[in-house]
């Protein structure tokens, strides 16, 4: 696989670092999660990862994550700016500064923020909605009365997360070239910006067809009755994205031999080819589609359009797809595969847990780290392993 033998360290967070370390993962790279002791993770990103619970506060702990960084090739920095130089585990310190050699300097230091982080908002706190908010990408969403947001897909995973492993891969080359390690700086908002510059630029062409005529009254926004979602009968969905004048045809071919038989003598309108690029039919095209689905359920409709080119396909749930061998899987494959004159691609892991319990695999990566019986028992001592296991330790010698 493409990364086996990268070794990766990265720090439990929220969505965007964990789908980072998910994918390295799932492209071969050895990643281990440091996690707080006694904290009850909820990621549920963690296929191929281990875990390691240790107290970074507690000196004994960061020490012993030094150690684990200083043999690491990518650590992932979830935090806030800041909150890794004062837990003394800062870039610095393992890239060095001036004047002063780092413990790894080869190491891919990434950082993945919300906001910029030079600018008003860098030491704010915020979300994947606020994010998208100042990319410009959330005022160009549809929604009948204000734009509606993508659940956390814009900025925690595509902005945040896939733009953090692309500056990661692009470390990894450049460290190639020069033997030198490198900082990755990826924030949220620049990366929903970076990923929607497509929609973004198109919004500043006056009457660009796509996004230049104001929210929802574009092709690709809501605004064309062709590129949409229709309710049907059952209270099931049907997506519509037939944007190619063919493809159009088609679809309404379809659509229109689908429909109960007195269905446009009731109606009394029916479009033809040439409706599409009539943008004062658009809403009575919409109605006529609108009207015409609900005469009947999702998986009917989904049968007329099979095996067409109306690009028109049902709306499935998660846990339709899940169900569907051709579909998906309880859990995503992993994607893209690579293809090699030596390989298949890469193999798709099955995950076996959906949740990695923090701590799970600590005594093996301390073994691993050729750690001292002193240093071992220093930081249960300290209490930088969980107090449980401080006072499990005190227990036993106690009693001896």
């Amino acid at each position: 696989m493409s990364l086996s033998g990268l070794n990766v360290i990265e720090f439990a967070g929220l969505a965007p670092g964990p789908f980072a370390g998910l994918v390295l993962a799932d492209n071969g790279a050895s990643v281990t999660r440091v996690d707080r002791p006694s904290s009850v993770s909820t990621d549920v990103l963690c296929r191929g990862k281990r875990s390691i619970a240790i107290n970074p506060k507690i000196p004994s702990g960061r020490e012993a994550l030094k150690k684990l960084i200083s043999s690491a090739d990518v650590v992932i920095d979830p935090f806030r700016p800041g909150v890794m130089e004062r837990l003394g585990l800062g870039p610095q310190v393992f890239l060095g500064e001036e004047g002063k050699k780092g413990l790894n300097e080869k190491i891919i230091y990434a950082r993945i923020v919300g906001f910029p982080r030079t600018g008003p908002h860098k030491d704010m706190a915020g979300h994947d909605i606020n994010y998208i908010a100042l990319s410009g990408a959330l005022a160009m969403l549809p929604g009948p009365d204000k734009p509606r947001f993508p659940l956390n897909l814009l900025a925690d995973f595509a902005g945040g997360g896939l733009i953090c492993v692309l500056g990661i891969l692009l470390a990894l080359i450049e460290r190639g070239k020069s033997g030198r390690g490198q900082v990755v700086n990826a924030d949220m908002v620049s990366g929903a910006q970076y990923v929607a510059a497509f929609p973004l630029l198109h919004a500043l062409i006056p009457n660009s067809p796509l996004f230049g005529n104001g929210r929802e009254n574009n092709t690709l926004d809501g605004g064309a009755p062709f590129y949409d979602v229709y309710t049907c009968k059952d209270g099931g969905w049907m997506s519509v994205g037939c944007l190619e004048p063919q493809f159009f045809r088609e679809f309404i071919t379809h659509f229109s031999a689908g429909l109960p038989q007195d269905f446009a003598f009731s109606h009394g309108w029916r479009p033809s080819g040439n409706t599409q690029t009539d943008r004062d039919e658009w809403p009575k095209l919409k109605e006529y589609l609108q009207k015409g689905f609900l005469t009947n359920t999702r998986d009917y409709w989904a049968r007329i359009f099979h095996g067409t080119d109306a690009c028109a396909l049902p709306v499935l749930s998660p846990v339709e797809v899940h169900a569907s061998a051709n579909l998906g899987r309880s859990f995503p494959t992993a994607h893209p595969q690579v293809f090699g004159s030596r390989s298949l691609g890469v193999q798709n892991k099955v995950a076996t847990e959906i949740v990695l319990t923090a701590g799970t695999h600590t005594q093996d990566i301390l073994e691993e780290m050729k750690l001292t019986g002193e240093e071992k028992r220093q930081l249960v001592l300290d209490g930088a392993l969980g107090e449980h296991e401080r006072i499990s330790v005190s227990t036993r010698s106690h009693k001896l």
